[in-house]
């Protein structure tokens, strides 16, 4: 399951006969490095593990609910500081996918051109019809175009994998979606709040792509309104 999702607090037992619980908490923290972990332990004896391992709290069993509700109250990383999203997507001038301020980068540069097509379709589901009609412009061979939109979109998970960032991509059979709850955007942000966005739009939509022109023009007519 922390595969698929997100875990934001974990509850452990260091004593676990079968799975030793610090061992489980270094896995979860390596899948998610602002996990909040929380051990439940019969003694004091792995407090110093606990502190090496930078975990949220340790508590020594039976806990009383009062100690389980103040660790919750005073987590490591609360979810206001997980909510500064890691992802950034500049599409105002040329696309730029950034996580924790640096550049992505990718195996393939028409990967990084998917990410670009969906973070322009906002959230909905492109089918991969529409994302190699986008990308080759209907430029022949479809057999030969799907084939290669595979390994783009292996890449693609491969990538963000490496950076823990599971759930980004909206995946559907025979589609992709950006999940854009979870980045941080210029266009959405400017899109919903016009002149009080923190972005400004000056006339350059995701200039490297021909095909991008098309909601540059609905960007103009926006701003010129």
């Amino acid at each position: 399951a922390a595969r698929q999702e997100q875990i934001d607090v974990a509850f452990l037992d260091p004593d676990l006969p079968e799975l030793n619980g610090l061992y489980l908490g270094q896995y979860l923290q390596d899948l998610n490095p602002l996990v909040n972990l929380i051990y439940l332990a019969e003694s004091e004896k792995y407090g110093y593990e606990a502190m090496q391992q930078h975990a949220s709290g340790y508590l020594t069993t039976p806990a009383a609910m009062e100690g389980i509700r103040r660790e919750m109250d005073d987590l490591r990383y609360p979810e206001s500081e997980k909510n500064k999203k890691r992802v950034f997507a500049r599409t105002f001038g040329a696309f730029e996918l950034f996580v924790d301020g640096r550049p992505v980068e990718f195996k393939y540069t028409k990967t990084k051109e998917i990410v670009a097509v969906l973070v322009n379709k906002r959230g909905s589901q492109t089918t991969n019809g529409e994302i190699i009609a986008t990308l080759w412009e209907d430029d022949g061979d479809p057999a030969r175009k799907a084939s290669y939109l595979s390994n783009l979109r292996q890449d693609l998970q491969n990538t963000l994998m490496s950076l823990n960032l599971n759930g980004i991509i909206l995946k559907q059979r025979g589609s992709l979606a950006i999940d854009a709850e979870k980045i941080e955007c210029d266009l959405y942000d400017w899109l919903e709040k016009k002149k009080k966005s923190k972005y400004t739009y000056m006339g350059e939509y995701m200039s490297q792509y021909s095909w991008a022109e098309f909601m540059a023009a609905e960007l103009d007519e926006i701003s010129y309104s």
